[in-house]
């Protein structure tokens, strides 16, 4: 069952994860525990000093429930100036999930962190401390906010797409044809992850490849339907068949996969013809005479799990073919050849952008 943490719960459940993780610790005496002690005139969530090896040693604490990179960083800028304070010190940013990038942040930083999922790093002097790997305890917090939702997707695409280029939130909106409040979410994630960064007149992309690498092992390609057909003519026939049969019955279609992908960047022959088509496939395919199959298919029509694929689709030998990046998507969904012809979008379609 997803686990959902109210903001006072979670203030106490840090702290205590902090004092037992001392307490495990030997050779290692808690003297003093100070909540929100004020240091030049500014108060971190928790001061704790210790004896070690005859030795005081000062701890300096600031909690925040989120851990991601750009919480982390804010806390680890605050914890800086504390440190330059407090002879002896050592910082520790508090969380309810420490991601592998904040932790990151923390250790290049020289500051340590402790999450409720186990996952610690301490380091001064003669204490040395860390735990790395356990995933996230609550889940659904994230899932609420999910980057990679089909409407949070639409926005994707655009940004990807469209290079340097800083937007407007209502511009956004209208390009992507989603509300001003998804664009909002979709910034503010994307900020808390660090891959985006607010400009003068707007927002744009400031990590592409950290994004497109997240949501490619995040994409679900099984989301689509598919249905599977056969015919006796060549793929190349077969492209120019669906193209025409849709431009005149007015049907929305887009070429995706290795279909899409040879006509940006060849790199392998392929057997089988991939295209999203808006509509009842069933009835579309049986006017093109197709045949369906269970096996053997060179033919792959899918209805798409939200018609944002269609976005930016544009028309390449008379075929209209989706952006680069849905058919990076879509190959990655895809082994061996499948990503070896991704990867070749990628560096030949994606990147040049940026």
């Amino acid at each position: 069952m997803a686990l959902i943490m109210k903001t006072n719960d979670f203030e106490s459940e840090a702290k205590n994860a902090i004092i037992r993780l001392f307490e495990n610790i030997p050779f290692i005496k808690i003297e003093k525990i100070q909540a929100k002690p004020l240091i030049e005139n500014k108060r971190p969530d928790l001061f704790i000093q210790v004896q070690s090896n005859n030795e005081e040693i000062s701890f300096i604490i600031e909690i925040k429930k989120n851990g991601e990179p750009r919480y982390a960083r804010e806390a680890i800028n605050q914890l800086l100036l504390y440190l330059k304070e407090i002879p002896n010190s050592f910082g520790i940013f508090c969380s309810t999930y420490i991601s592998p990038r904040s932790a990151k942040l923390c250790e290049d930083a020289g500051v340590g962190y402790v999450d409720l999922a186990g996952n610690s790093y301490i380091s001064i002097k003669n204490i040395y401390i860390k735990n790395s790997g356990n995933e996230n305890p609550y889940p659904r917090e994230k899932y609420l906010r999910s980057l990679f939702s089909p409407k949070a997707e639409r926005v994707l695409r655009v940004l990807i797409s469209s290079g340097k280029r800083e937007w407007k939130t209502e511009e956004l909106a209208g390009e992507a044809n989603v509300s001003i409040g998804q664009v909002y979410n979709v910034k503010q994630l994307l900020l808390d992850q660090e891959w985006a960064k607010s400009k003068q007149i707007g927002f744009s992309l400031s990590e592409p490849n950290s994004l497109i690498d997240e949501w490619s092992k995040k994409y679900k390609y099984e989301r689509n339907q598919l249905f599977y057909y056969y015919s006796i003519i060549t793929i190349a026939e077969i492209e120019e068949m669906i193209g025409n049969y849709c431009r005149k019955n007015d049907t929305q279609y887009a070429l995706t996969e290795f279909s899409a992908s040879t006509r940006f960047a060849p790199t392998v022959r392929y057997q089988r013809v991939t295209a999203y088509v808006s509509g009842n496939i069933i009835p579309i395919a049986e006017d093109m005479g197709l045949k369906q199959v269970s096996s053997g298919s060179n033919i792959a029509l899918i209805q798409p799990y939200d018609e944002g694929v269609f976005w930016g689709s544009r028309q390449i030998e008379k075929i209209n073919v989706v952006t680069p990046i849905q058919a990076y998507l879509d190959l990655q969904s895809r082994k061996g050849r499948g990503e070896e012809a991704a990867q070749a979008l990628l560096e030949k379609e994606i990147l040049p952008k940026w």
